[in-house]
């Protein structure tokens, strides 16, 4: 591992974040190392350090274009290779507080990969760049710095598959991205900085996950069916086609109502949804596996941005600086922007500024996902937390708005534009939507009446499908 290039950037971790990471600094440094304690190459399958891969992990529209940005034409290659589509809008099937809302296309490219497929994909197309590689099977030990500890200069590995002997990996720039395990808190306090300031809420989340193949057809078009988890019922359901033909059903409860993985009990679980088609399917379904559980007790962010100083040579990206409620589907998406953010610091042939990325990161990727996120998850009771009167105003707005959705599909598209992070939070907030929503939420809406008398109704027309959101 010695230092024969001119310049070096490792990045700790070879999950998605640290591989997008790695791809926009393929650009910057002669040489990038991926360093992974999991054993990468010719993996397709989940991953003993990637547990959530064995779960669904939804990509929203935003990080889609992210990654189509950093691997141009990857989205084709996955559907050659089985992967299904649709508009996060238009060929989703939500419920929302029980109710469905109406379908509208809105632009929003909707693709179902399974973790493993996903990762396989960008992790062939990184390592297809000549100046990236991976330092599979090494554990990361610690930071090498400066003697003043000003600046990280490498950092400390051993090989787990030869003598243990520790060695040193040099680089002009390190780059965390080994999730909500980073051991880069401790590390700073060790090299003392001050510790850094975290945001932590219980939520109590726990969910179990299945793969089928069905014997009947429950989706009659659409890509997926979710139901969202409300006060009235915290719990909630993704019901998804994936490649290789499969459907991933993901079933979650929060605040300590968590799903069983005995699988006669899973059944009654999926039963007590009200989404009587995914009862139905998966009842009559073949199950390809048993049904594996992943708890999330608590949200985490990390305030790297408020740091008074910070060492040069360091970066944190994806999970590793915020961990949101993850049926949100948000963490592919802030790891795909983390790197796309550091790209527009690598400028000029010079390092980027910790602090400047940091800040940049937390203001234009995280806050407005963090804060529509947060207010979601205050709203169930048992959630501990303040509720000023400004969060409880939001909060019967965004239930106005669902209301409005389950009438006008012009509603539903513009929420999952902002769902799907293509959109800023704020544009619901512009005067002739909010009177949109106001009309549909009284009933007062040009739209037809909802002619989805039961689960099992034709999809909606092409009509109602057609258009790109015009607020």
């Amino acid at each position: 591992m010695g230092n024969d290039v001119s310049t070096r950037a490792v990045v700790l971790g070879g999950s998605l974040g640290g591989l997008f990471a790695a791809r926009v600094l393929s650009d910057a440094y002669d040489e990038v190392v991926v360093v992974d304690r999991d054993e990468l190459l010719g993996v397709d399958g989940p991953r003993r350090g990637c547990p959530q891969s064995r779960h669904i992990n939804g990509l929203l529209t935003r990080g889609q274009i992210a990654i189509e940005e950093m691997y141009p034409g990857i989205t084709e290659e996955m559907l050659s290779d089985g992967v299904p589509k649709g508009d996060l809008a238009g060929t989703v099937r939500w419920y929302v507080r029980g109710k469905r809302l109406k379908q509208r296309k809105a632009d929003m490219l909707c693709i179902g990969p399974s973790r493993p497929k996903l990762e396989h994909h960008v992790r062939e197309r990184t390592l297809s760049i000549p100046n990236v590689r991976i330092a599979e099977r090494h554990d990361i030990l610690g930071l090498v710095t400066t003697p003043d500890n000003s600046r990280v200069t490498g950092v400390r590995v051993h090989d787990l598959g030869g003598d243990g002997v520790e060695e040193v990996l040099g680089a002009d720039l390190v780059v965390d991205a080994t999730g909500r395990g980073s051991r880069t808190p401790i590390w700073l306090e060790d090299l003392g900085y001050p510790r850094v300031k975290e945001d932590r809420k219980k939520i109590g989340l726990a969910y179990v996950t299945q793969h089928y193949r069905l014997r009947t057809d429950p989706y009659l078009g659409d890509l997926s069916i979710n139901s969202v988890a409300h006060p009235g019922n915290p719990r909630g359901v993704i019901f998804a086609k994936t490649d290789g033909g499969r459907v991933e059903m993901t079933t979650y409860g929060i605040l300590g109502d968590h799903p069983p993985t005995d699988q006669k009990a899973l059944y009654e679980w999926i039963k007590s949804l009200g989404v009587p088609e995914i009862y139905e399917a998966v009842i009559q379904a073949v199950p390809l596996d048993e049904p594996v559980k992943f708890s999330f007790p608590t949200t985490l962010r990390r305030r790297y941005e408020d740091m008074p100083r910070f060492p040069d040579g360091l970066l944190v990206v994806g999970d590793a600086v915020s961990c949101f409620n993850p049926v949100y589907a948000g963490g592919m998406t802030v790891a795909a922007l983390s790197a796309m953010t550091i790209r527009e610091h690598l400028h000029t042939g010079a390092h980027p500024v910790p602090l400047d990325y940091f800040r940049d990161l937390a203001a234009n990727v995280i806050d407005p996902v963090w804060q529509m996120t947060h207010n979601v998850d205050l709203s169930f009771p048992g959630v501990e937390g303040e509720r000023p009167l400004s969060l409880k105003l939001e909060q019967k707005m965004m239930a106005l708005i669902q209301k409005a959705a389950t009438r006008d599909n012009k509603v539903t598209a513009a929420y999952m534009r902002v769902a799907g992070q293509v959109e800023h939070p704020s544009t619901l907030q512009r005067p002739a939507f909010l009177l949109r929503v106001l009309l549909a939420a009284a009933g007062l809406t040009p739209e037809s009446p909802d002619r989805v008398a039961s689960w099992a109704a034709a999809p909606l027309p092409e009509e109602e499908r057609e258009t790109a959101l015009q607020p």
